[in-house]
């Protein structure tokens, strides 16, 4: 590159590459992502199962399949963090590391965790919050990504997908505790208030889905939720009127399990979609990259700049005459030339400026949905309380001071700062 070549175009070029290179590494991410969700489908199975096996005497060998499937799929996921560990990563995925490490730890109890379901060493519950544990974490990679995630296309859909993920979630855990509950054939006022929790649970996930959610994913979910809750509404209200006969627990589990397969449908499309808008960004930048001229071609083109007027439609589509006509300036181009460089870094500046004023907006709602999260893991922690008694309290204290979820989580979050001396 010759030197009077000037700086903002090399600076374009540079944030064109960075540009690509960015989006491949979401790429990189979607896979991960529709991987993680394959392997929450094949647990939340394993764990539907475990329930009916330590709570209605299922037969052993009905654990093997749900287990070999999550094994196979576990082995996919791992195999995908194994490209996050170089060695050259930005300081801003230090959080995402942490995320993965949660990850692997989680996934290394479920062998142990096995072992213990079929000797019956491990009662339905316990088995269960193991399950919730490990689930948990690898959503939290999954709620990572989406709020790391620099394009607002692509941070939409992962923020779609992650809410989906998390109303699917309490779903399959409403599936192991009415499924308890009806092979019971007992039911308690908290397991009663514990189903509503996790039912309005997924009202909360649903509804942020269908705020970023793209049309055709959006009217899946429509058609599913028609055909796929009429049984489970019916058996929602004879559990939650304690109406209980002994053949419910099966066809509670069949029904909830129909409806969980029909939403990873949904989310295999959702999934579909991340790694569409993945590979069109990608295709997008690397077409406009395409656009600039190689160093050989620049210093040619420049060279007859000095010579001769000439139409620079590199930059722009065609040069006025007044314009072809007008002297070199000191930086050794025509003004015609400056102003369409000019005219390039605008355009990028306006771009980037309506990019981040999008990821705002965005990343405040993730960033409300994280405090509440914490806010949630807070009264877990010092009050004992299950995550749904946590989610119930927030929304009580919200509702008697008049005020959003966010600022009484905010404000919960606040004291604890205060108190431990944490900033």
């Amino acid at each position: 590159m010759i030197a009077d070549t000037p700086t903002a175009i090399r600076f374009l070029q540079a944030s064109r590459q960075s540009e690509i290179a960015a989006l491949r590494r979401l790429l990189q991410t979607g896979e991960l992502v529709g991987a993680v969700s394959q392997l929450v489908h094949m647990l939340q199975r394993e764990r539907g199962v475990t329930t009916l096996y330590l709570s209605a005497g299922l037969h052993a060998d009905t654990l093997e399949k749900p287990a070999r499937d999550a094994v196979i799929a576990e082995r996919a996921v791992l195999r995908l963090l194994g490209r996050e560990k170089g060695v050259n990563r930005p300081a801003s995925d230090s959080q995402r590391l942490g995320r993965i490490a949660a990850v692997c730890y989680a996934l290394g109890r479920l062998p142990a965790l096995r072992r213990r379901i079929r000797r019956a060493g491990i009662d339905q519950a316990q088995a269960a919050a193991v399950f919730n544990a490990v689930i948990r974490s690898l959503l939290a990679l999954v709620f990572e990504a989406a709020d790391t995630a620099a394009e607002p296309a692509v941070s939409r859909a992962l923020i779609a997908m992650f809410s989906f993920m998390q109303g699917k979630e309490l779903a399959g855990q409403e599936r192991a505790q009415g499924a308890a509950v009806f092979a019971a054939r007992a039911f308690s006022a908290a397991a009663r208030q514990q189903l509503l929790d996790l039912i309005e649970g997924q009202e909360r996930c649903f509804a942020t889905f269908g705020e970023f959610s793209d049309p055709l994913n959006l009217q899946r979910w429509g058609e599913m939720a028609r055909d796929g809750d009429c049984d489970v509404e019916r058996l929602r209200r004879i559990v939650l009127t304690g109406n209980i006969a002994a053949d419910h627990s099966l066809r509670w589990y069949e029904a909830t399990t129909r409806r969980i397969d029909l939403m990873k449908g949904v989310e295999d499309g959702l999934a579909a979609v991340l790694m569409q808008l993945c590979r069109a960004g990608i295709d997008a930048a690397q077409d406009a990259a395409g656009d600039w001229p190689g160093d050989a071609a620049l210093e040619a083109l420049l060279a007859r700049q000095m010579d001769q007027p000439v139409e620079y439609s590199v930059f722009v589509a065609a040069a006025g005459p007044d314009d072809a006509a007008e002297p070199l300036g000191n930086n050794g181009l025509s003004p015609q030339l400056g102003r369409s460089v000019l005219s390039l870094v605008g355009q990028q500046s306006r771009r980037l400026r309506e990019l981040a004023d999008e990821l705002a907006q965005l990343r405040a709602t993730l960033n409300d949905r994280r405090q509440i999260e914490d806010a949630k893991l807070l009264l877990m922690r010092h009050q004992r309380l299950s995550e749904e008694e946590a989610y119930n309290a927030l929304r009580r204290m919200a509702m008697n001071q008049n005020k959003k979820l966010t600022e009484v989580a905010a404000a919960i979050l606040a004291v604890e700062e205060i108190l431990t001396g944490r900033p």
